[in-house]
Formats: structure tokens, sequence, C-alpha cells
């Protein structure tokens, strides 16, 4: 199964849970919920992606952050990762006890943000975005969606090795909803396994996207999108998803569990 990465957002603008967690210790509550329902991962964020947010300054984000991940690390030895996009934030997080950096910006937010993941020397996760969340949704184009990204990833390891980064500290993210409209999303996770040919783990995540709502016009509140999130993991486990990033860990979980059950029977039965 791939791992389970479960979402904490600090934030009080997040499109699906802006305001919610924004408090230290009903966050830290979130979070050991998250763990007890089944997450490998815990992912701490400071600052909304969400098109059309606004940049938070490094104080504040970190002042969102750091004492929640100190308070999970006394509570848990889970995985912790920082999703953030500056190397000063994920400097701190990391001495806070947090175990990843996740950053959309495929570290190139800040000049010296290759330099501090390797001094950091821990596992990255290099998204694809097209553009910064206030521009992003901003009519994307691509020749071709999946290439055009292939080639982006491809290019960002490289550079990332080249900078000293080891090849096993490389995570890849597609960047579900990341400057992509509708037809890309579908692209990207129709031929998502051929992301694995770059050879670093792959991580998936369009947990109650717009996406899920543009494709069943009801669901317009995000947590009406747990079937659509559900049906989206468990495709990703088929192919090329070694982490989901999801909010409804639970229900992941448990989907999970179901499909091996499952894979397990047939590999009986046949």
């Amino acid at each position: 199964m791939p791992m389970i990465m479960g979402i904490v957002n600090a934030t009080p603008d997040s499109f699906s849970d802006g305001g919610r967690f924004f408090d230290t210790e009903i966050a830290l509550e979130h979070a050991l919920k998250l763990i007890k329902d089944g997450a490998d991962i815990v992912d701490i964020g400071g600052e909304s992606t969400r098109p059309g947010a606004k940049e938070v300054s490094v104080e504040e984000e970190i002042k969102r952050v750091v004492p929640l991940i100190e308070k999970i690390r006394a509570n848990s030895d889970v995985l912790i990762s920082i999703d953030t996009r500056k190397p000063e934030v994920a400097t701190a997080a990391i001495k806070a006890g947090a175990n990843i950096w996740n950053d959309v910006s495929a570290l190139t937010f800040s000049d010296n943000s290759l330099e501090t993941a390797v001094k950091l020397g821990v596992p990255v996760v290099i998204m694809h975005s097209g553009g910064d969340p206030e521009t992003m949704q901003n009519n994307p184009a691509y020749k071709d969606v999946c290439t055009d990204i292939l080639a982006f990833l491809s290019a960002r390891i490289g550079a990332c090795i080249q900078a000293g980064m080891k090849r096993e500290n490389i995570i890849l993210d597609v960047g579900i909803g990341f400057g992509k409209t509708l037809e890309h999303n579908l692209s990207l996770l129709s031929r998502h396994s051929r992301f694995q040919a770059l050879g670093c783990p792959v991580l998936l995540g369009a947990s109650r996207k717009s996406l899920i709502g543009k494709i069943d016009e009801s669901a317009v509140d995000p947590l009406s999108r747990v079937g659509g999130s559900l049906a989206i993991a468990l495709f990703g486990a088929d192919n090329g998803a070694d982490i989901v990033r999801v909010h409804d860990v639970y229900e992941t979980h448990q989907a999970f569990l179901v499909r091996a059950a499952i894979e397990a029977r047939k590999a009986i039965d046949y």
C-alpha cells in the first residue's frame, strides 16, 4: 500500500479546512487523530497554497508551525513533513522535529532553497506548479502536460543532484491542481504511472480538490468530495503513487486495507 500522508493546515485560509486547525492545541488533537487513523506521515502547513492565496511572512509561518511540530514530536514518533516554500521555515521545522520538506515550488522559491535542502539532508518533495498560488490558474497552458512535467521534474532531479542532494532524498509530485485545468489534471492522473520512470518515489495529492467538484458539480463543498478523493487514491495506488496526501486518513486507510485483502485473495484464487 502507498504511505498515507495526513494533512494538517495550521492556516486561516486553506481551501478545505482553513481556520479549523489554526489553534495549536486543536491542530495537535487533529494530528494525533490522523496518526491513530493510520497516517504514516503528518504534513504540517502554515501557508495556504490554494489558487489565489496570499504569501505569508517567514516569521508568521514559523509561528504557526514550529510549536505544533514540537508538540506532535513530543507525543509521537510519526514522520512529520513541513509544507513550505521557504528555506527558513523548513530549517526551523526540521530543527523542531520534522523529517521531510514538502515544497510546492520544487526548491525554486528562494535563491538558497537548494543549498538549504542539501544542508538539511532530509527527503524533499519536489512538486511541479504552474506559477505561484496567486496567479497559477490564470490560463495554464502546456504543449503536452504529461511530457512537459516529466521534463520539468527530470530537470529538477538533475539540479538537485548537481547541488549535492542524494537521489534517495528526492520525492516527486506532479502537482494536481497547481496551474492545471481539469483536462490537464485528468491527463496527469491517467498517465500517472509514467512518472515512476524517473526513478524516485512519487507522491499524489488530489484530496478534496476542485477537479472532483468539476466532475461532480453537486460537490461544491470540499467536505463532500471524500468519495472522489478515495477514487483517486485507489487509482493512484495502482498507478505509481508511493505516497498519497489526504485529508480523510481513516477512510483512505480503510479503502487500502480492503483493496489489499481483495488482491491477496485474488492471488490465491487465480
